[in-house]
């Protein structure tokens, strides 16, 4: 009976060993900002987006990896920087440990984990989506449905790469897969404005997606 309990309590601390090192192997890599940066989709461009990223990061403990907003930015002439571009090559784990993709090809072409149950905030929390109150589930990415920067044209996509919290428009995906008619969490309609009043209109709080690029 003694050798028994002893095989017991060794299996029990063999089984919780290896749980601690899967969760070390699996590093929180992908979150949705909690909060906006309050002033619509001026995030002071991509550094600003990034830092912003990089603070709710390391309010959660994990201030050491690389973050990156995925946003895009636009360019006369040409193409500008692609959200996807910024992002590193993966793998990307949610703040509870959950797979969210591979990497690139993985989260843009066969995605289907970004979901309102895995799209969760840096402490893991769930971000409110089609049918709470208020809806939050536009997400600023200023992308095209493959993560790539808009081809020039006459429309603003990213609210002046970024900086403006009035006039234009920015491209925002759904994290809960709802909504318009398209699922794509990355490029589902433009937004009704660039102000704080604005994206809440289409359901928005200025909220966007966060990768480690490490």
């Amino acid at each position: 009976m003694k050798n028994k309990v002893i095989r017991t309590i060794l299996g029990v601390s063999v089984l919780l060993g290896s749980l601690s090192v899967n969760a070390e192997e699996r590093p929180m890599g992908f979150f949705v900002t909690s909060v906006g940066m309050g002033k619509g989709a001026d995030l002071g461009g991509l550094a600003g987006a990034d830092a912003h990223c990089k603070k709710l990061a390391s309010a959660a403990g994990a201030g050491s990896r690389d973050w990156r907003a995925y946003l895009s930015t636009e360019e006369d002439g040409k193409r500008g920087i692609s959200a996807r571009s910024r992002i590193g090559n993966g793998p990307w784990y949610n703040a509870h440990g959950m797979l969210i993709a591979t990497n690139p090809t993985d989260l843009h072409l066969y995605n289907k984990t970004i979901t309102l149950e895995t799209a969760l905030d840096e402490s893991g929390n769930r971000i409110k989506g089609r049918g709470d109150k208020p809806n939050e589930h536009d997400i600023l990415t200023g992308s095209m449905d493959d993560g790539t920067a808009y081809f020039p044209d006459e429309t603003d996509h990213t609210c002046n790469n970024w900086t403006s919290s009035d006039k234009g428009s920015a491209q925002v995906g759904h994290h809960d897969r709802h909504g318009g008619g398209n699922t794509s969490w990355s490029s589902a309609h433009p937004s009704r404005g660039c102000s704080q009043e604005g994206l809440k209109i289409t359901g928005g709080a200025g909220k966007f997606y966060c990768f480690a690029a490490d």
